[in-house]
């Protein structure tokens, strides 16, 4: 990157970035077209709609010319998006918001595998499956904590390996 070249990070919601604040009065002044990246923007984050998703906008200042780099929403994102519900259980040891299928955690996991630096699947799995437990989220009907003993154990071992081999 040349010093002529300026990064925003931005949280937006997928596909309804505006011109308003915070995008707008960040580009505006280095004379881009802002309605030219926030309709980027929205093409790239169309398919997070309902998430918060966080944004790159790399400036080139000279040149006046942009390019977007789109992160993935937060695991709980990706989890309130896969059960269709608004958010998280206020008091997730007590209550509970909805049920998880294995297979959507393993969804989810290779979705955000890189982003949290797991070491392997089977790691992203657990992390999933944690954050489920934190938002008062079952998987197959049952606890977290009681998943996470058994994926520990080896039982979704199978399922997780056929995922392994499959481009997230």
């Amino acid at each position: 990157m040349s010093q002529n070249t300026k990064v925003f990070n931005f949280l937006v919601d997928g596909g309804k970035a505006t011109a308003g604040p915070p995008i707008g009065p960040a580009l505006g002044p280095l004379g881009l077209n802002v309605m030219q990246v926030v309709k980027r923007i929205n093409e790239l984050t169309a398919d997070y709609a309902g998430m918060r998703v966080p944004v790159k906008v790399i400036v080139d200042v000279e040149k006046k010319t942009f390019e977007v780099e789109v992160g993935t929403p937060t695991t709980a994102a990706l989890i309130v998006k896969e059960l269709k519900i608004e958010k998280g259980a206020h008091q997730p040891s007590k209550e509970t918001v909805g049920n998880l299928s294995m297979e959507q955690v393993v969804k989810i996991a290779k979705i955000k595998m890189k982003d949290i630096g797991a070491s392997s699947l089977k790691a992203a799995v657990k992390t999933v499956v944690g954050t489920a437990q934190s938002m008062g989220v079952t998987i197959d009907g049952k606890p977290p904590k009681q998943v996470i003993e058994e994926i520990e154990k080896g039982l979704y071992d199978e399922l997780i390996k056929k995922h392994e081999g499959e481009a997230g």
